[in-house]
């Protein structure tokens, strides 16, 4: 699916690697890119049509179609992640919330745009997941199980939307220095980059995109014995 010339919708826009989508969008020579926010008023790049869409409010979303009924690559990059572990107090609350925008929000905009993808040609679809797909650590249990439910849900919609010949891009990576990852200290990514490298998956066709080494070995260690996912993490 190549950029240039594309239309492009991008949850959670106005920020961090939504914010590095839309920039990079445009430079790969992008027709159109819609900046969906909560607040259209966040979204500030010039060049970009801001569109207020919480994937949270099935309202919002249908209204997002009806605006840009003519996308064809739509970017699930909205989400939340929340620190605690599972026995925390309100693990349930905060794993439901998180489920609530990561997963269900995908799903949501997946099938609404989907029909508006099909009559477009086909189109794209790229949903951003984590390494955390695979590995979890008490830290961000609840947003590991999310991750790990995008990861299953980006390949079930790929196979459903296959005969509409879209397709379907799952990113995964490790941390991205952005707002989300301001408490944690560990080795980060630039949102750049890691776009960067999600766009050239896409437009050479690819299902997934593993954006850096330390996701590449956690992804290869996955049928090592023990699995990478078995090992104990901080």
């Amino acid at each position: 699916m190549k950029l240039d010339n594309a239309t492009v919708l991008i949850t959670g826009a106005n920020r961090g690697i939504g914010l590095a989508f839309a920039k990079a969008a445009l430079a790969r020579g992008a027709r159109q890119v819609y900046a969906g926010a909560r607040d259209p008023k966040s979204v500030t790049l010039p060049g970009v049509t801001p569109i207020r869409l919480d994937v949270n409010s099935p309202d919002e979303i249908a209204a997002a179609v009806r605006v840009a009924g003519d996308v064809t690559v739509v970017i699930n990059n909205a989400g939340i992640a929340q620190f605690g572990d599972l026995l925390a107090q309100d693990a349930e609350a905060c794993l439901r919330q998180q489920l609530e925008t990561n997963v269900i929000g995908v799903l949501r905009v997946s099938q609404a745009f989907a029909p508006v993808l099909a009559a477009n040609g086909g189109g794209a679809l790229l949903n951003v997941a984590s390494v955390a797909s695979w590995i979890t650590s008490p830290v961000l249990a609840g947003y590991a199980v999310t991750k790990s439910a995008t990861w299953s849900l980006s390949n079930g919609l790929r196979n459903a939307l296959r005969g509409q010949q879209t397709q379907v891009l799952t990113l995964h990576m490790a941390f991205v220095d952005t707002d989300m990852t301001q408490r944690i200290a560990a080795p980060k990514s630039t949102p750049e980059d890691i776009v960067a490298r999600a766009f050239d998956a896409l437009e050479a066709g690819a299902d997934e995109v593993l954006a850096d080494e330390m996701t590449q070995r956690v992804k290869l260690g996955l049928s090592a014995q023990p699995g990478v996912y078995l090992q104990a993490r901080e």
